[in-house]
């Protein structure tokens, strides 16, 4: 019971802290006002920042994977691979998140897809950050 409350207390604060960061990530580009007029549907832009995200999500996980399983296909173990993979997926999500921030006109809302850049953002460090522990962790193991 202890140990699923403390899962909980830790699932809660990382949500809270991923959601602080993505507001200061749109406080900091001057895009935090929401839109007087919100543009329904998908637009190139929440397209780009969706897959943004997506391939920073991808990069968190396989990070993640990477520093716990240490004999799976994507980890420490198996060489540079499981390192480098979320790291340069990190990396890539990192640019293409701030280039959607760079070029937003409008806030959320505005079709722009200023959100998901800003999830893209923060997902793709937190991923880069991930990748590099494994490579790190690779290199001691190697």
């Amino acid at each position: 019971m202890k140990r699923i409350f403390a899962l909980i207390l830790v699932a809660l604060v990382a949500i809270a802290l991923f959601a602080g960061l993505m507001h200061a990530v749109l406080v900091a580009a001057q895009v935090s006002e929401p839109a007087a007029i919100t543009v329904p549907g998908l637009t190139p832009r929440r397209l780009w920042a969706t897959t943004a995200a997506v391939l920073a999500l991808v990069g968190v996980v396989l990070g993640g994977l990477a520093l716990a399983r240490p004999t799976s296909r994507f980890s420490a173990a198996s060489g540079r691979l499981g390192a480098i993979v979320p790291l340069v997926a990190g990396l890539i999500a990192v640019v293409n998140g701030g280039l959607n921030l760079a070029v937003a006109n409008g806030g959320p809302g505005t079709g722009n897809g200023v959100v998901g850049a800003a999830g893209a953002l923060v997902l793709g460090l937190i991923g880069m950050v991930l990748g590099g522990l494994a490579l790190t962790r690779s290199g001691r193991t190697g």
